[in-house]
């Protein structure tokens, strides 16, 4: 990147997947605005990568607010600089519901995080990033919209929502050297799933082509790359990181 100092914004992530992209991102050298919904939930993560001798601060906010968006975005610019890489990661409550159980508010819900947090993100920090002559938007999707499951079809509608998003800015952004790719992670366990049990574990394992449950190291490594200067000719891409399992 040709920008002084590197910024980039993940939000979601005062914990989970969230939390390992943030400490990936400043890994590699970028000044990280760790967002949660409150500053305090995102304060942690920021607090352990600045003593590991990494940039981040806290930046609380609901990023499916136009104005505490825009508000948050001046206050990054103001703080570490520039934003010219965004993480939309953030999400809602997961339940699953059949669809004769499902509400037109469920889905709604589910596309206010995977379709118009993306939207207002990347509307605030847009004008930088063209100024600026490059960018990276990485959105976090899910390889559920591809395999499916029962229960799951609001979910899924929102991350479908998610990945349009991804292909059509792809193809509008380019020209101004910005990239835009979505991840989509398996089932990645993190603090929420509690802990699995060895049958759990070995049946899902035993659907996958590589043997062993994934990480949000794993996850966090595939955002960092597409943050990178080495994807640079990467855009409009889905990249499954769910160990083959949607090869079965």
């Amino acid at each position: 990147m040709s920008t002084a100092r590197r910024v980039a914004l993940v939000t979601g992530a005062g914990r989970g997947l969230g939390a390992e992209i943030c400490r990936a991102l400043a890994n590699d050298g970028w000044a990280v605005a760790v967002n949660d919904l409150t500053e305090p939930a995102a304060a942690s993560v920021a607090a352990a990568i600045r003593a590991d001798g990494g940039t981040a601060e806290a930046f609380g906010a609901d990023v499916t607010d136009e104005v505490a968006v825009t508000d948050m975005v001046a206050r990054i610019t103001d703080t570490l600089g520039v934003v010219t890489a965004l993480v939309a990661n953030a999400s809602g409550p997961q339940p699953p519901i059949l669809v004769e159980d499902l509400l037109w508010a469920d889905v709604l819900r589910h596309l206010e995080f995977f379709a118009k947090s993306p939207l207002l993100l990347t509307q605030a920090v847009l004008p930088s990033m063209k100024a600026a002559g490059t960018g990276r938007i990485v959105h976090i999707g899910s390889d559920l919209f591809e395999r499916g499951d029962a229960g799951w079809s609001g979910y899924m509608a929102g991350k479908g929502a998610m990945l349009g998003l991804t292909r059509g800015w792809a193809r509008e952004l380019g020209i101004h050297g910005i990239t835009v790719n979505l991840v989509a992670p398996g089932w990645i366990p993190v603090e929420r799933h509690g802990a699995l049990s060895p049958d759990v574990e070995s049946e899902w394992r035993a659907q996958q082509g590589v043997q062993r449950m994934g990480v949000p190291a794993d996850v966090a490594a595939a955002v960092a790359f597409l943050a990178s200067d080495r994807a640079g000719f990467i855009t409009g891409e889905r990249l499954a990181v769910n160990g083959g399992h949607h090869l079965g």
